[in-house]
């Protein structure tokens, strides 16, 4: 029988020839993975650079900081999500959110921070709204908004950010084809069984879920205790983060300093792997014991569906609200305290911007390049490797994800200056590619790999070979998740910052550079402009991707 179903294509044996791809794929990935994380790893042993590290009084309150700031961020992050998903799983206002979930990831980490900076700042435009008839302010007050010493405002860009990201992380769970169905019928019985809505989710979809997400769920922990563009960008100076200090010794032309840097970004990669350790202990003592009380409770009342439609409405508004704070400060001329509306409105910042077509140029080339290259990666991956090579190669392919930016970054720009590639076009492109590449392989794999290979035995049953079923029917099928995994790549590539500077080696500037690096300084309209470009092109990027993967429509045979 087996004879019979390889003769017609059913069973496809696995020879040489049918794993040389996969094969290639491994071999193109692990050369400079295996390269950027020895080098960075070879750095990291200098005894100079801990040495120096342990004498410089600035590194344990900074680590402080930063485990306060990434380990409660976190903690908040998914207690939000979960507590979002038990509210509106399944029904309309899921549907509705999802649909949102595209554009608020298309909104890069640092112009959010810009953005919110704009907001809440002591000038920024909520004091505005009320100072006329509620605070009597004529001139800003001096508030720590942003830059505070808590970290209040970096871990509420943190917030605002991943919340939206794990929600997307479990939307690509529960639409699949073979879990969300399922998932979603069960939740329809525990409800017949007379429990809400809330409790039928949190007995029975949430201890299915949760192992799912714990992929993005390290993704989430290791960025909120590693991040540096945002942390410039909003978070505390006195003390900085750990991985502000490692960037600011990373730049420094002291070898020592240098070699304290890679020291510290290793410092904060065992923190997150401790970090780490300690999140699946909880989990695991989650699972041994029962979610919430599994006595049953009646129907929502009024005042919970409307604290349900009142926080996924929130949590849309307040991006609408950033991102509007972002567009008026990009035209604004003269706008003294306390007015709300500037005096002048001018497109002088805008004309700026468009006049730097290089920058422009820089980033869109770069984020195409690594997007394609990304999704070819995975594609080729997914569809030759084996089930026992996927697990292990996924988990070196995260490692961008999961290592601090700093020793990632010192690790791919030790490669390139071996490789005699730093500074260069080529740098610059597998920089950003081997950071696109674990988005893209997380956004596509739920879908790829849930594919019903019914499919598949239906074509060789009809003698079409397996190129022929790829091109024909797999990734036609597949079209949505592949442009939407593009996506994904095209925003990760514009929001790069750290790769930009180092492995670009200041010969490069991208609308990221330029917008972290601008706010810092005093033109305001030139840095909401960069922003607000930041999150137009992942944007137009994600919308063209909902244009290209939308379903055929075939007209009706005539009558």
């Amino acid at each position: 029988m087996a004879a019979a179903l390889r003769a017609i294509g059913l069973l496809r044996p696995q020879t040489a020839a049918s794993r040389w791809p996969a094969l290639l794929a491994a071999g193109l990935v692990l050369v400079p993975l295996a390269g950027a994380v020895g080098l960075a790893a070879l750095a990291g042993l200098d005894p100079a650079g801990w040495a120096a590290l342990g004498n410089d009084p600035q590194w344990a309150r900074a680590l402080a900081m930063t485990a306060w700031t990434g380990l409660l961020s976190t903690a908040l992050s998914v207690l939000i999500s979960a507590w979002l998903l038990s509210r509106i799983f399944p029904g309309p206002a899921w549907a509705r959110l999802t649909r949102w979930l595209a554009p608020m990831l298309a909104v890069p980490h640092a112009a959010f921070a810009i953005g919110l900076a704009f907001l809440v700042a002591p000038s920024g435009w909520l004091l505005r709204l009320l100072s006329p008839w509620a605070t009597g302010f004529d001139a800003p007050p001096g508030w720590r908004t942003t830059q505070d010493p808590w970290g209040l405002g970096l871990m509420a860009v943190l917030v605002f950010k991943e919340v939206p990201f794990l929600l997307w992380a479990a939307a690509t769970q529960l639409q699949r084809a073979d879990v969300g169905q399922r998932w979603t019928r069960e939740h329809a019985l525990a409800r017949s069984m007379g429990y809400s809505a809330a409790q039928a989710w949190w007995q029975v979809i949430w201890p299915q879920l949760w192992p799912r997400l714990s992929a993005p769920l390290v993704a989430v922990l290791a960025y909120s205790l590693t991040v540096v563009d945002m942390a410039l960008v909003i978070g505390p100076m006195s003390p900085p983060t750990l991985s502000v200090l490692a960037w600011q010794w990373l730049q420094d032309g002291d070898p020592v300093m240098n070699a304290q840097g890679v020291a510290a970004g290793w410092l904060l990669a065992g923190s997150v792997g401790l970090a780490a350790l300690g999140a699946w202990a909880l989990a695991r003592m989650a699972r041994a014991r029962p979610w919430p009380p599994s006595g049953r409770r009646a129907t929502p009342d009024p005042l919970h569906r409307s604290i349900r439609s009142w926080a996924w409405h929130g949590l849309v508004a307040v991006y609408a609200a950033v991102m509007l704070a972002l567009a008026l400060g990009s035209v604004s001329g003269v706008w003294p305290f306390p007015q709300v509306w500037p005096d002048s409105w001018t497109l002088q910042a805008w004309q700026s911007v468009l006049g730097s077509s290089r920058t422009l140029w820089t980033t869109l080339w770069l984020a195409v390049a690594s997007s394609l290259t990304a999704l070819l990666w995975s594609v080729l991956w997914l569809e030759w490797s084996r089930p026992a090579w996927d697990g292990w190669m996924r988990r070196l392919v995260v490692l961008p994800l999961v290592l601090p930016s700093v020793v990632w970054v010192a690790g791919v720009h030790r490669l390139c200056l071996g490789w005699q590639i730093d500074g260069h076009a080529v740098g610059l492109w597998l920089a950003h590619t081997l950071a696109a590449l674990p988005y893209v392989l997380i956004a596509l794999s739920p879908a790829y790999l849930g594919f019903d290979p019914r499919y598949g035995q239906l074509s060789a049953s009809m003698g079409k070979s397996h190129w022929q079923f790829l091109i024909q029917v797999k990734w036609p099928l597949l079209k949505a998740a592949l442009t939407a995994a593009l996506a994904v790549g095209f925003a990760v590539s514009v929001a790069q910052f750290l790769p930009t500077l180092f492995v670009g080696a200041g010969r490069f500037s991208t609308v990221t550079t330029e917008a972290v690096t601008l706010a810092s300084g005093a033109q305001r309209s030139l840095t909401a402009a960069y922003a607000w470009l930041q999150w137009l092109l992942p944007a137009v990027g994600f919308a063209g991707a909902a244009w290209a993967g939308r379903p055929r429509r075939f007209r009706g045979l005539p009558t």
